[in-house]
C-alpha cells in the first residue's frame, strides 16, 4: 500500500463539529463549524481563525468556492444560503418557504446550485441573491450533495431515492436508478476520467456513473466503513471519508481501492478537499482537520 503522511490540526473544541471543508481562491481552506455555527479559515502557515465573531444560528453545513471568489454554505437549520468573503464578511440569504439546504456547488451558469433535503428539491442562487428552485421527480428522495460535471450539468446524488441527478441549468431533471438496494448516496465529485463519482453510504461502495448514466460500483473491504464526502485528489485518483471506520480511502478510475487509518480512533471524518499544499485536508466532527499528504 502506498504510504501517506497524516496530521492532524486541532481547530475546535469537540463539540463544535468540523463537518465541511473547501479550498478557496485565495489560497487558504475554509470549513463549517455545524454545531458550533462558524466558518473557520486555515491559512498556508497553519493559522486558524474562525468567523463571524457572533455565532451563527443555522448550523452552517457544507460549503464551496464560488465563481465570485468568495465561499458559499448552506444553513441547514436555519434554511438560509450564506457566503463569506475573504475579509470574514457573511451575508445570509433567507431561502423561501426553507426546505432543508444541505449541498451546494457552483453552477456552469453564474449561478450557486444547492440540495433541499426536506422538500426534495434543488434551489439556484444568483449574483443578486434571488433563489429559484427546482423540482426533483422522486418523492422523499432527499437530495444531498452536488457537483458541477463535466457535461455542463449538475449531478446530485438522492440519499432515500437511492439514484443519482442530472440538472440542467434550465432545470432539465434526470434520475438515474442505482442498482444495488439501500446504497443511499451522499458525496459526489467529478472525477478526472470524465466520469462522477459518489460514495454508497448505506452499501460501503463507491460508485461511478458516466455522464450518459452508466454505473458501475466498487465494494470497499468493510461493508459497514460508511463513506460519506469524496473528492478529486491531485494523483489522479479519488479520494474518500469513512465515517463508519475513521478512515480516509482512495480509489483509482480503475477501481482499485485502498484505506488509510486517521490517527484518532472515532474522529468522525465527514468533508474531504484537495488542498493547494498537494494534500488532502479531512473535516473530523471530534473538533480538528487531517492533512494526509500522499507519497
Amino acid at each position: 500500500m502506498p504510504h501517506v503522511t497524516i496530521e492532524e490540526l486541532k481547530v475546535s473544541g469537540p463539540d463544535a463539529g468540523p463537518y465541511a471543508i473547501a479550498a478557496a481562491p485565495d489560497g487558504a481552506l475554509w470549513f463549517t463549524l455545524v454545531h458550533a455555527g462558524r466558518i473557520g479559515r486555515v491559512a498556508a502557515d497553519g493559522r486558524v481563525v474562525l468567523h463571524p465573531d457572533e455565532p451563527l444560528d443555522g448550523d452552517p453545513m457544507i460549503i464551496t468556492a464560488g465563481p465570485d471568489g468568495a465561499l458559499w454554505f448552506t444553513e441547514f437549520q436555519g434554511n438560509r444560503i450564506g457566503r463569506v468573503d475573504a475579509g470574514g464578511r457573511v451575508a445570509r440569504h433567507p431561502v423561501p418557504d426553507g426546505g432543508g439546504p444541505c449541498g451546494i456547488a457552483a453552477g456552469p451558469d453564474g449561478a450557486l446550485w444547492f440540495t433541499l433535503m426536506h422538500t426534495g428539491e434543488l434551489g439556484r442562487i444568483g449574483a443578486d441573491g434571488r433563489i429559484t428552485r427546482v423540482p426533483v421527480p422522486v418523492p422523499g428522495g432527499m437530495p444531498s450533495m452536488i457537483t458541477a460535471g463535466p457535461d455542463g450539468a449538475l449531478w446530485f446524488t438522492l440519499n432515500q431515492g437511492n439514484a443519482i441527478g442530472r440538472a440542467t441549468p434550465a432545470g432539465d431533471v434526470t434520475v438515474y436508478p442505482l442498482p444495488s438496494a439501500g446504497a443511499a448516496p451522499v458525496g459526489i465529485t467529478a472525477g478526472p476520467d470524465g466520469a462522477l463519482w459518489f460514495t454508497e453510504i448505506g452499501a460501503g461502495r463507491i460508485g461511478r456513473i458516466t455522464t450518459s448514466g452508466e454505473v458501475a460500483e466498487f465494494a470497499l473491504p468493510d461493508p459497514a466503513a460508511r463513506p460519506h464526502a469524496i473528492t478529486a485528489g491531485p494523483d489522479g485518483a479519488l479520494w474518500f471519508t469513512e465515517w463508519g471506520t475513521a478512515h480516509v480511502g482512495r480509489v483509482t478510475v480503475d477501481g482499485a481501492v485502498e484505506e488509510h487509518p486517521l490517527p484518532t480512533l472515532g474522529c468522525e471524518p465527514h468533508g474531504i478537499a484537495a488542498g493547494p499544499d498537494g494534500a488532502l485536508w479531512v473535516a473530523l466532527e471530534t473538533g480538528a482537520l487531517a492533512r494526509v499528504l500522499p507519497a
